[in-house]
């Protein structure tokens, strides 16, 4: 009986085997696959660290701005929607308040993650000190 591509008269067999060939190609692919990094879309925030001494309770509290991202595409500035250069010009407008403002950042756990992105940008751009992302308390499972 002949094996794959011999003869039956002894005679040596003249085409290349490349299995063993195409098995390393297939290990080394898969070896490049698994060593590519994980495409990540970040925005770098530097959050200030936490006041070991807040303040007293009876302090006059600090004005609050809160941006908030609906599903819909919206943004919020204290409940009233505006645009993205709307957004800008009351970033610019709050940093000439002093004491600063702190500015509060709640997107909907629907909204769309380039709309969250892009006031990410604006909100970094414009340089404002006291930001911090508040409502995230709701998603926490407790024990599930």
């Amino acid at each position: 009986m002949a094996m794959s591509g011999g003869k039956d008269d002894g005679s040596p067999m003249m085409e290349m085997n490349t299995t063993p060939l195409i098995d390393v190609m297939l290990v080394l692919l898969i070896m490049f696959i698994i060593t590519i990094p994980v495409a990540t879309h970040s925005v770098n925030i530097d959050l200030p660290a936490p006041n070991p001494n807040p303040p007293p309770p009876n302090m006059i509290q600090p004005i609050k701005n809160k941006i908030v991202l609906t599903p819909d595409n919206l943004i919020l500035w204290n409940g009233t929607q505006i645009d993205g250069s709307e957004l800008v010009r009351n970033l610019e407008a709050t940093k000439a308040i002093d004491p600063a403002p702190e500015l509060q950042y709640e997107p909907d756990a629907q909204a769309s993650y380039d709309l969250s992105v892009r006031v990410l940008n604006i909100i970094k751009a414009s340089g404002v000190t006291k930001f911090g992302f508040v409502g995230n308390e709701k998603y926490r499972s407790f024990g599930k």
